[in-house]
């Protein structure tokens, strides 16, 4: 590996992902430029704008493998923008095929229009495997959820144990989440996937009343939908899709920080895939780290801000911006790589999750009763009323803490509880099977709707 590498590339397998990478490569960022000029020349000679000997010049020059990339960077700094020395490269390119095509290159259009849409390009590849692979973690985690439906473990709430419930449930909120953001992205996508072409100012003058015929070929030859107006000033649709991709980096960190809250030593319910140089640690020999999660936690911490700058940066300056344009173009590449990152990770966290029943049902059991103590409440309450029983029972409560006692034996001595709950019916209540309330209803529910979504 060269030494002249930046450093983060020694990360970029924790930050991203190899497709990622390849989509948003400087050779493949640049081959969608040319992708939009070799577009461009087509759709202006399919319009009687330029001769089409002049447009087959200019298409064959359209490959970025003639591009030099080192010249290009440099220049970019002094131009602005990559789209001013990557027209002035082509251009020369095409005069040395035909110098009389050269006269047409980038006819009618500006240098925003072939940087937007390159991107838009990049965007809809990279949209389109982030859905791939979210359809991949929905099916793990709907079989997380269904083979584990009515396994109950305790349910926690700032923190502390609360009431029991399913590890079922649990996976399934998880799963009715990311459903909510595959139907967004959905949603998103098609707000994003559309041509960005209006000239120097988004009149498109320059082409008179061949503007919309040469606009319509372009979107039709791109595969993208025509907006109702070029949109230069107006970034909405690119931050909705970043916003996205923060949101759902975000749902992936709750899962990664249930997992590895749930893998701690002293709760052991469940832990990552293990393997060969896994989770290890440089000095001790026994750690086994949640090394996924780290990663997608990592990603959703890094992720809020980036798409704060993005934000920041919509209150564009008239016609077209003054730096808020700019303060994308690295960005938005980032967000999208974090999220596949993010994605990736979980997905093999998920996919060779183990977990321990056993132990789940022995945290149910480790505060002695206590959890059940809302369930003993509400058995009371008719005959003692709310508040009477409610504070009857925390006081055993208090005592059994206070003496080491399990809940049960506190309160079968109590003389109010004897006096209206049978002992048959008193330890009834403290199986934790018993209440589960409409967890494995709302499990079904889930389980539907992704099986609705996959059919």
């Amino acid at each position: 590996m060269p030494n002249s590498l930046p450093g983060t590339v020694l990360t970029s397998a924790i930050s991203s992902t190899e497709a990622m990478q390849s989509i948003f490569s400087a050779r493949a960022t640049v081959q969608r430029m040319l992708d939009v000029e070799a577009a461009l020349a087509r759709s202006l000679a399919t319009a009687d704008v330029i001769p089409a000997s002049a447009a087959t010049s200019w298409i064959r020059c359209c490959h970025a493998e003639q591009i030099d990339l080192v010249a290009l960077t440099a220049e970019a700094g002094t131009a602005g923008n990559l789209a001013i020395p990557l027209v002035r490269q082509l251009t020369a390119a095409v005069a040395m095929l035909d110098p009389e095509a050269a006269r047409y290159v980038h006819w009618g259009a500006t240098s925003q229009d072939v940087i937007d849409t390159g991107r838009v390009l990049q965007l809809r590849a990279a949209t389109e495997l982030i859905q791939d692979d979210l359809a991949a973690l929905a099916n793990s985690l709907a079989s997380l959820t269904q083979r584990y439906r009515d396994t109950p473990m305790i349910g926690r709430t700032w923190l502390q144990h609360a009431l029991p419930i399913t590890f079922g449930l649990k996976a399934a909120g998880w799963l009715d989440a990311v459903m909510r953001h595959q139907q967004r992205l959905l949603e998103c996508r098609a707000r994003l996937c559309v041509l960005q072409f209006g000239g120097a100012a988004g009149t498109l003058a320059s082409l008179g009343d061949r503007a919309d015929s040469v606009a319509q070929a372009m979107a039709s030859d791109l595969g993208l939908a025509l907006p109702n107006m070029p949109w230069h000033a107006h970034r909405d649709r690119l931050v909705e899709c970043a916003t996205q991709l923060a949101g759902l980096t975000g749902t992936l960190g709750k899962i990664a920080r249930d997992i590895a809250l749930m893998s701690q030593t002293e709760v052991a319910e469940v832990s990552e895939p293990n393997g060969p140089g896994r989770g290890g640690s440089s000095s001790m020999p026994h750690k086994r780290n949640p090394v996924g999660c780290a990663g997608v936690l990592a990603a959703a911490t890094r992720m809020p801000a980036l798409a704060a700058t993005l934000l920041s940066a919509l209150p564009n300056e008239h016609e077209r911006a003054l730096g808020g344009w700019q303060s994308e173009w690295e960005t938005l590449p980032e967000m999208v790589a974090l999220c596949a990152a993010a994605l990736a990770q979980l997905r093999t966290v998920i996919e060779g999750l183990q977990v321990d029943p056993q132990r789940m049902r022995r945290n149910i059991d480790a505060t002695g009763g206590m959890i059940m103590a809302e369930a003993v409440v509400l058995e009371l309450a008719p005959h003692l009323g709310r508040a009477q029983a409610h504070q009857l029972v925390e006081a055993a409560c208090h005592k059994a803490y206070a003496e080491q006692r399990d809940l049960l034996s506190v309160l079968q001595t109590e003389p109010q509880v004897a006096a209206v709950v049978s002992k048959q019916r008193l330890a009834q209540l403290f199986d934790p099977l018993s209440y589960l309330g409409q967890a494995g209803a709302y499990v079904d529910r889930v389980l539907a709707a992704h099986q609705q979504r996959t059919t």
